[in-house]
């Protein structure tokens, strides 16, 4: 009994010192993520709602593994990311009789994109120019309001900066991964209707001309790509994946922000 006591007491003892650490552990990582989040500046305005392109708000699909994939990913020695890898896994069948002793098989899948791992994350909010409004208030007698308009429809395209394998499988990887840390709308491609209007308001003074110019925003993902040749080991009745031929390449994207757009006013 008495032994049982001190053990008790041992036991509290450890709980009451090690709590406040993980309490600790949990706030600090709270406090890394409210800070890392990307804040949008007030010269930059959403206008999906005033859009007159109909932009798709689909997100990616993140395609979750079956329960026999999700144990041959977990069980690699190489982190598979890649969703369309994941969708061909998930299609496969794979039911070797737990009574088949001796038997062997070694399936090759291919050459995948395996994983990207994103190295820095950087925000141009005056990627591409896409739109200029002027009004002109040189022989006027009272100040002068303008807006936003947009004049003609514009369509602004995110790419890879370098030449890769598999490009459109590592866009949309690079895009997921994009999307998780910045929190925001991205796409490779949006579209700025023509005749789209937000009442952003500029005053133009007598005397003066006012220029209104819009741009679209976009993020500079940076990073490196994991490749590998993908097999499907079978013995008897256990199965695993194996990757050979592993090799890493750096890329980079521009990727623009869906539905935002970034204004500079001017007055000359």
């Amino acid at each position: 009994m008495y032994n049982k006591k001190i053990a008790w007491i041992v036991f509290l003892a450890v709980l009451a010192v090690f709590m406040p650490f993980q309490t600790l552990q949990a706030e600090e990582a709270e406090h890394k993520s409210d800070k890392d989040k990307v804040e949008v500046p007030n010269h930059v305005l959403n206008i999906s709602k005033e859009n007159t392109y109909p932009n798709s708000s689909r997100d990616e699909a993140v395609l979750e593994p079956s329960d026999l994939v999700k144990e041959l990913v977990e069980e690699s020695k190489i982190n598979i990311e890649n969703p369309e890898l994941i969708k061909l896994l998930n299609e496969t069948t794979l039911k070797p009789s737990p009574l088949a002793i001796g038997y062997r098989g070694l399936i090759y899948m291919g050459h995948w994109p395996l994983n990207y791992e994103s190295q820095e994350t950087n925000l141009n909010w005056e990627f591409q120019k896409i739109n200029v409004n002027q009004l002109n208030n040189l022989g006027g007698n009272n100040q002068k309001n303008m807006s936003y308009n947009q004049e003609e429809e514009k369509h602004v395209k995110g790419a890879l900066t370098a030449k890769i394998n598999n490009a459109d499988q590592v866009k949309r990887m690079m895009l997921l991964k994009a999307k998780k840390h910045t929190n925001l709308p991205l796409s490779f491609h949006t579209v700025f209707g023509e005749g789209t209007k937000k009442e952003n308001s500029y005053g133009i003074p007598v005397k003066k001309i006012g220029n209104l110019t819009a741009y679209a925003p976009a993020v500079n993902e940076k990073g490196q790509v994991t490749f590998g040749e993908v097999y499907l080991e079978l013995k008897g009745s256990n199965k695993r994946i194996v990757v050979k031929n592993v090799t890493k390449q750096g890329v980079g994207a521009w990727i623009p922000i869906q539905d935002h757009v970034s204004f500079s006013f001017q007055l000359k």
